[in-house]
């Protein structure tokens, strides 16, 4: 058997893609690749072929098929019944109505002022509180899980207990015994939650999916991937796009001279970071091809869509941040039927953190060097350990 690139493998420079699936894009832009378990599938690294994977109904997402990729063998304990990752086509189609209306524009609209008054009290805290900070522990987690918390109608004195099982969940050097009992407790503490709404329903998402699914289990099956989802990959952006902002002052200054430039430049960090690199794992269901490779049926493809973000074909000089250009082809929040139902929040969340933030912390400045910084390099999602800032 050939010799193929291991995956993952660590970024060399934290403003980059890795280097190795910079080449792949070059010149095996669909080629096999191995995985810590063992297993080879198919690295996807074009900008144009990631999206033709994502849209062909010949892909399955379904993470309880065989052949799905893994990036551990940790991974293989998913859980099992888990709503959107363990169905396709129609059924999943379905349980996407269930909670995809709770993410409209007009829903985030009326939440944007409790999202603000959020993002106030933390930076209340911020500025309350010791010189330097670390800007991930006082603002960019704490603002997506209490956002995410209250939208869900779970307590936030909780948040230690799922933010440390979600840890353990998304880091690919734990063993599969502890992935699974992280796993397992987050879904037992939201089987006992729905229990209560079930006893006592309340004005909140878990409820209402409670009412629409009349299911418990199905309804703390959403729950556990709300919360994982809805807390981890917001504050990953917030403190990248934070630190980028700091080492970019022209960026900050357009910024603060014209807010409206923000939501170019929210798409900008999206397209620019893209945390989830190695998320988007797809298995061929029948024979398929994909940039000129044939990938057959039950072979598992992995998108490497950091990489292709950076695609020159679709971004002019892609290495350059910049909150200018174009973004709207960007894969940030994936593409297709499966891109992500929580991306309107998340957008406004990033939003309204960055124009709060430069409003009343204007001499906001990292307090280490980038190179001193810790960045997560062992996750399913990268950022930042910590991020000390000062002022």
């Amino acid at each position: 058997m050939a010799a193929t690139t291991p995956l993952p493998l660590a970024r060399t420079c934290p403003f980059a893609p890795v280097s190795e699936h910079v080449r792949l894009r070059q010149e095996e832009p669909v080629t096999r690749v191995t995985l810590p378990s063992g297993s080879q599938v198919w690295a996807i690294t074009r900008h144009e072929d990631v999206r033709a994977m994502l849209a062909s109904p010949h892909f399955s997402a379904n993470r309880m098929r065989p052949g799905i990729p893994h990036m551990s063998v940790a991974q293989t304990h998913s859980a099992p019944g888990t709503p959107l990752i363990t169905v396709d086509g129609a059924e999943h189609l379905r349980q996407r109505r269930d909670v995809t209306g709770e993410f409209t524009l007009k829903r985030i609209a009326g939440l944007e002022a409790r999202l603000q008054q959020i993002v106030d009290d933390r930076i209340d805290v911020l500025l309350a509180g010791p010189r330097p900070a670390d800007f991930v522990e006082t603002l960019a987690l704490p603002v997506p899980s209490l956002a995410i918390c209250e939208l869900l109608g779970v307590p936030y004195a909780e948040h230690d207990f799922f933010q440390e099982r979600t840890g353990e969940m998304l880091r690919r050097t734990a063993t599969r015994e502890e992935q699974g009992a992280a796993m397992t407790e987050l879904i037992a503490y939201l089987d006992e939650l729905m229990a209560r709404k079930e006893r006592e329903p309340g004005d909140d998402l878990l409820t209402r999916l409670l009412d629409r699914t009349g299911d418990r289990k199905t309804s703390a099956g959403f729950g556990v991937l709300l919360l994982v989802a809805g807390h981890e990959t917001t504050a990953n952006m917030i403190s990248l796009g934070t630190m980028m902002l700091l080492e970019n002052p022209e960026s900050l200054q357009a910024l603060r001279e014209d807010p409206a430039k923000t939501p170019g430049a929210v798409e900008e960090m999206l397209r620019y970071f893209t945390v989830g690199e190695y998320a988007v794992v797809r298995v061929a269901v029948e024979d398929t091809e994909i940039g000129g490779t044939v990938i057959h049926a039950g072979e598992g493809a992995i998108a490497l869509c950091n990489t292709a973000n950076r695609d020159p074909d679709v971004f002019e000089a892609p290495d350059l941040f910049d909150i200018s250009r174009d973004t709207r082809a960007h894969l940030g929040f994936g593409y297709g039927p499966r891109s992500c139902p929580g991306q309107n929040l998340a957008r406004a969340e990033l939003r309204i953190v960055f124009d709060t933030l430069l409003r009343r912390v204007p001499e906001l400045r990292l307090a280490q060097p980038v190179d001193n910084l810790p960045f997560k390099e062992d996750g399913m999602v990268y950022g930042l350990h910590e991020l000390p800032v000062t002022w």
